[in-house]
C-alpha cells in the first residue's frame, strides 16, 4: 500500500524521465522508498515543452496521489511559482477540487510563493461549482485576509452554484455579504442573483431586484431581461412576461432589444413553439420581422421539430420582407432540408447562401452529398463534389468519411478506394475505420491486390 501512482510510473520507465522549470536552477530527485530511479535536470535551459510536461506531471500526482504532499517534498522541487500553480490549479481543481485545493496549501507553506488573486479564483469557482461551501467561505476569509480583491465574476459564480443548488435565500446572503469585500455589484452579479431567483419562482423578489438596479444606475443587458421573460414563459405566463416588458418601458428602463424578440426566445426555450410561430406568423402579417439572432432560433427549434416546409416557406415570407439571413439561417436549414430528402431546396439554399456573399464550409455541402447517396444519386454526387472543389471550397476529413460509407453501403467500394487515395494526397489521415471498411469491401468483392495496397496505404 505504501508504494504511490507516482512511484510505479518511475519505476516503469525505460529511462529517467525530465521535469523542466522555466528559471529554475537544476535539481534532482533522489531515490527515496519506494521509488528506485531518479528524476534530473541537465544543465541546459528548459524547452517550452518541457516546462508543460512538468505541469502536466504535477498534475497527475495531486489527481491520483493519496500522499501528494509527502510525494512533492520528495520530488524536490524548486520553488512554485504562481504560473506554474496556477496551470496545475486549472488543470485539477474542475474534477478534483479538495486534492487542489491540498495542493494550494503546500504551494503556500513553501517561503518563496506569494499567492495572488487567480490562484484563489480558480479554486472558489471550483469549490463553487462542486458545492464545497464551508471550503469555499474559509478560503475567501484568507483571501480576505491577505488583502487580496474578489473579483465581481466570482462572486457570480459562486451566487450561481448557490441557485444550482437551489438555495436562493443563501444567494441573497452572498449578493449582501460582497460589500465586506469592496466588490461592486455589477450587472453579472444581478443577472446571477436574478437567475437564483426564477430557478424557485421568486418573481416579486426578481422584479424588485430589477427595480433596485434602475434606483443603483446598473445598466442591464439583453440577458437581464431574458431571464425574466424566459421563467414567465416557462411557466406559460405569456401576458406577465408581455406586461413586464411594457412596464419597463413605461419607466424609461427599455431593454437593449425588441421586446417581441425577447418573448418569441423566452417561449422558444421554454418549448413553446406553437406560441413563438403565432407570433412570428403574427409579425410577419403585419410586415415585421424579428431580428436574425431570434429568427435563427426559432428557425433551428422548427427544424429539430420536423417543421421543415414550414421553416422553408418562412424563410420565404421573410426575406420578401427584407430580413438578410446570416450562415447561421443556413446552416440550421440546409441540413434539415437535405435530411427530408428535399434535395433541389437544399440545392436552392445553397445557391442562395454563395449569392448573398456567405461562404459555405463543408459540413454544409456534405449534408447534400449524404442526402443524393441516400436518394441513389451517385452520378449527381460525384459531379456536385468536384463542383465543390472546383468553387475553391476544400473538403475535410469528415466529409471524404462520409463519402468513403456512403460509397461502402451503396456498393461502389472502388469509389471510395478512390476517395481515400485522394484524401490521403491532401494531406488527410484516414481513419482506421474507414480503411478496414473499404478493404474488407474489396475482398469481398475479389479486389484483393487493391485490397492489399489500401492496407499499405
Amino acid at each position: 500500500m505504501l508504494p504511490t501512482l507516482t512511484g510505479v510510473l518511475l519505476r516503469r520507465c525505460s529511462r529517467p524521465p525530465t521535469v523542466f522549470f522555466p528559471a529554475s536552477p537544476p535539481f534532482r530527485i533522489e531515490s527515496h522508498k519506494p521509488y528506485h530511479s531518479s528524476l534530473t535536470i541537465p544543465p541546459e535551459s528548459p524547452s517550452r515543452d518541457d516546462y508543460f510536461a512538468a505541469v502536466h506531471h504535477i498534475s497527475n500526482i495531486v489527481r491520483s496521489d493519496f500522499y501528494l504532499e509527502r510525494t512533492l517534498n520528495r520530488l524536490r522541487l524548486p520553488p512554485p511559482t504562481p504560473d506554474i500553480v496556477l496551470r496545475v490549479l486549472r488543470a485539477t481543481a474542475g474534477s478534483h477540487p479538495l486534492p487542489a485545493l491540498r495542493f494550494f496549501s503546500w504551494a503556500r507553506s513553501r517561503p518563496s510563493y506569494s499567492p495572488s488573486s487567480p490562484e484563489f479564483d480558480a479554486l472558489l469557482l471550483a469549490l463553487g461549482r462542486h458545492r464545497l461551501f464551508p471550503h469555499l467561505w474559509r478560503l475567501a476569509a484568507e483571501m480576505r485576509s491577505l488583502s487580496l480583491p474578489l473579483s465581481s465574476s466570482t462572486f457570480a459564480a459562486i451566487i450561481s452554484s448557490y441557485a444550482d443548488a437551489s438555495l436562493s435565500n443563501i444567494a441573497v446572503e452572498v449578493f449582501n455579504r460582497m460589500r465586506h469585500f469592496s466588490c461592486p455589484q455589477t450587472t453579472e452579479v444581478y443577472n446571477s442573483l436574478l437567475s437564483a431567483l426564477c430557478n424557485v419562482r421568486n418573481f416579486d423578489g426578481a422584479y424588485a431586484l430589477v427595480r433596485r438596479m434602475h434606483r443603483r444606475s446598473v445598466p442591464p443587458n439583453r440577458h437581464t431581461f431574458s431571464i425574466l421573460v424566459d421563467a414567465w414563459c416557462a411557466v406559460g405566463k405569456l401576458r406577465e412576461a408581455q406586461d413586464f416588458l411594457e412596464e419597463m418601458a413605461r419607466r424609461g428602463f427599455s431593454p437593449p432589444v425588441r421586446g417581441r424578440d425577447l418573448l418569441i426566445d423566452g417561449l422558444v426555450r421554454a418549448g413553446h413553439l406553437e406560441s413563438a410561430k403565432r407570433i412570428v406568423l403574427r409579425l410577419t402579417k403585419e410586415g415585421l420581422l424579428p431580428d436574425v439572432a431570434t429568427f435563427n432560433s426559432l428557425l433551428a427549434a422548427l427544424c429539430n421539430a420536423g417543421e421543415i416546409d414550414f421553416c422553408v416557406d418562412l424563410l420565404r415570407d421573410a426575406n420578401d420582407l427584407g430580413l438578410c439571413p446570416d450562415i447561421s439561417t443556413y446552416k440550421a436549414l440546409i441540413p434539415a432540408v437535405s435530411k427530408a430528402g428535399k434535395i433541389d431546396e437544399a440545392f436552392r439554399l445553397l445557391s442562395c447562401a454563395m449569392l448573398e456573399g456567405h461562404r459555405p464550409f463543408p459540413s454544409l455541402y456534405a449534408a447534400i452529398l449524404k442526402a443524393m447517396y441516400r436518394a441513389g444519386r451517385f452520378s449527381d454526387a460525384v459531379v456536385f463534389f468536384g463542383d465543390m472543389k472546383e468553387r475553391g471550397h476544400p473538403p475535410n476529413r469528415p466529409v471524404y468519411s462520409m463519402l468513403v460509407k456512403m460509397c461502402v453501403r451503396g456498393g461502389r467500394v472502388v469509389e471510395a478506394a478512390n476517395f481515400l487515395v485522394e484524401m490521403t494526397e491532401m494531406g488527410l489521415v484516414p481513419r482506421s475505420s474507414s480503411v478496414d471498411m473499404v478493404v474488407e469491401g474489396l475482398k469481398h468483392c475479389g479486389k484483393h491486390d487493391l485490397a492489399r495496397r489500401m492496407e499499405q496505404l
